[in-house]
């Protein structure tokens, strides 16, 4: 069951004995010059007495440090917010956007570059609060079938915010769309020079866990240019433990010609 909710229906405590998520990560460098931009997360914590299980991948673009501030930072300031408990979605929307803030403030430190995320958040094996800006994606397997959790925000879908507020998407043969012929995302964090048509609201959705969920992929576009929702699925199911499939899906990416750098995170439900 996938929700847009504003208020969460409330966190069972009754976790002892519980089986935690099981997870892995895996990254690769891409063909470019330049340093590494993706960064990714995946550990749990106890909070509270909740199992608390933390996901994120962090894609910057022009220069790793924006990626590397939310890498820090973010899903920290996601937790500290006084409501996350009793209102989770909305904490997860607000400490996005204070969270770029922030960033925005450092630019001298940081520079004008940015970064796109998508960050998951899974409380007691039960439920999961989804939320991104950009173009990195969280993919379900249900039944063994992909459900995507997330919109990619490419600049053609925000195409009618950007204009209006008095930008331009333009497509040159050959090339990907992109915001004033510069970005190739429709929404992220930092971005100075074109903060004013972009935005960095995310879009935040809570998971209710099922049974017949099998497992969560996340993943940079790095991925998701080269290997489509299902095929995602097909290989980790084949592939018991999370690391060892993250790998294998990365891999995969690389044989199909991804140049791109690509991280991944492969959690398991039960």
């Amino acid at each position: 069951m996938l929700q847009r909710i504003k208020h969460a229906v409330g966190f069972s405590r009754q976790n002892k004995g519980r089986r935690r998520v099981r997870h892995g990560s895996f990254l690769s460098k891409g063909q470019s010059n330049r340093a590494m931009e993706d960064f990714a997360v995946s550990e749990t914590k106890v909070i509270d007495d909740h199992d608390v299980g933390l996901f994120a991948i962090y894609d910057g673009h022009l220069g790793h440090e924006v990626a590397e501030y939310l890498h820090r930072n973010l899903l920290t300031n996601i937790l500290n917010q006084p409501s996350f408990w009793t209102d989770p979605t909305t904490a997860v929307a607000e400490a996005y956007v204070q969270t770029d803030l922030s960033i925005l403030e450092e630019t001298d430190e940081l520079g004008t570059g940015g970064s796109t995320a998508v960050t998951v958040i899974v409380i007691d094996n039960a439920s999961a609060y989804v939320a991104n800006v950009g173009d990195s994606r969280a993919v379900l397997c249900r039944e063994g079938s992909p459900v995507q959790l997330t919109v990619d925000h490419d600049p053609l879908s925000e195409k009618a915010y950007i204009q209006r507020k008095g930008g331009m998407v333009t497509v040159l043969p050959g090339d990907v769309p992109r915001v004033n012929g510069q970005l190739a995302v429709g929404r992220a964090f930092g971005d100075k020079n074109l903060k004013t048509i972009i935005r960095v609201d995310p879009d935040v959705f809570c998971v209710l866990i099922q049974m017949t969920d099998e497992f969560l992929i996340l993943a940079s576009d790095g991925l998701w240019k080269v290997v489509d929702n299902q095929t995602a699925v097909d290989l980790v199911r084949e592939v018991k433990d999370p690391k060892a499939a993250a790998r294998q899906l990365v891999e995969y990416a690389i044989q199909q010609n991804s140049k791109d750098d690509i991280s991944c995170v492969v959690v398991r439900f039960h």
